[in-house]
């Protein structure tokens, strides 16, 4: 005779031609386990990030976004019942005979500040990675652009390049050459704004580049002058490619700051003389508070084409990135 053993969760159960057969065991439930102390502690100190993320970054943006595809006016601002209007504001923007002119100012200014201010950067990185004596002291020279308040750059500024009082035109008139109206022609506007805030950038490109240099390790450099490279190829060889992931967030960064400059182009220009250096954010500025009607609509939707474009080339240096360390 058989002898039919059974375990602890299971029983037999007699089916129809008399066999027995195991039943289904039940399922078992899983205690919740109890958030421990180092995820608290996680938590406690994500708070305060995701709090300021979201009221700081978050919140203002989806207001902006909100702004853009409603119709506001100064009652309705206040009232809150603006009608949506979907992509109205954006079909305006684009219709505006202002949107071409600015668009093609923002694109300039943008690429000459960046150009000029990453090779000036460069070049002064490398000088003053040389060590020599007074190199830090002139180092933190070169930073006072930087730490003024820009009100006092562009003011300092506006009263150099001043047509009848300023020093550039008193020091083109000592060597022979005429006046230049700065800041009241057409032709020279968006030039003198240009090299104001290529003026001011420079300092956070050298000091980012400079930092990049110290971790290039000098036995290279000691390797390829005994091979009998040159300064020159030393410099295209070694430094900078080596170089090259901090030169892509130094213009990253130099972008985003660049498109969203508004302080300098205002207090110099105010984007004049007949809008001949207004660029996008000068103009969201116009449209939304620089009129006696404002149109918050349109002035939002251009803010939000700065947002989009610093949000493409934010993608486009992630993704280089992530090609650079899959290869």
């Amino acid at each position: 005779m058989k002898h039919m053993t059974q375990s602890p969760d299971r029983r037999p159960v007699q089916s129809r031609n008399g066999a027995a057969t195991a039943a289904p065991s039940p399922a078992r439930t899983t205690p919740r386990r109890r958030p421990t102390s180092q995820q608290w502690a996680a938590w406690a100190f994500l708070a305060p990030v995701t709090l300021y993320l979201t009221l700081f970054y978050a919140y203002p943006l989806y207001r902006n976004i909100d702004l853009s595809l409603r119709n506001y006016t100064v009652r309705s601002f206040v009232q809150g019942d603006a009608p949506f209007t979907g992509l109205a504001n954006y079909r305006t923007v684009f219709d505006d005979p202002t949107f071409a002119p600015a668009l093609l100012h923002t694109v300039v200014f943008t690429a000459v500040c960046l150009v000029f201010q990453y090779a000036i950067g460069l070049a002064l990185a490398v000088f003053f990675n040389q060590h020599f004596r007074l190199s830090a002291t002139l180092r933190a020279l070169f930073l006072v652009p930087w730490l003024l308040p820009l009100i006092v750059s562009a003011s300092t500024w506006s009263w150099m390049l001043n047509s009848d009082s300023g020093i550039v035109n008193a020091t083109l008139h000592a060597v022979g050459i005429g006046p230049v109206n700065w800041l009241t022609s057409p032709s020279w506007a968006l030039a003198s704004v240009i090299i104001a805030n290529i003026w001011i950038g420079v300092p956070f490109n050298l000091v980012v580049l400079h930092s990049g240099l110290q971790s290039i390790p000098g036995s290279l450099y000691e390797a390829a002058a005994l091979d009998g490279a040159n300064a020159w190829q030393r410099f295209w060889r070694i430094t900078f490619p080596l170089l090259r992931p901090v030169s892509a967030i130094t213009l990253l960064l130099g972008l985003v700051y660049t498109l969203k400059v508004f302080d300098i182009i205002w207090i110099m220009t105010k984007g004049g003389p007949a809008d001949s250096s207004t660029t996008f954010a000068t103009w969201s500025y116009q449209l939304g508070f620089g009129n006696l009607l404002p149109a918050f609509g349109p002035g939002a939707a251009v803010g939000n084409l700065l947002v989009v474009a610093a949000l493409v080339f934010g993608l486009v240096y992630v993704r280089v990135q992530r090609k650079q360390a899959l290869s």
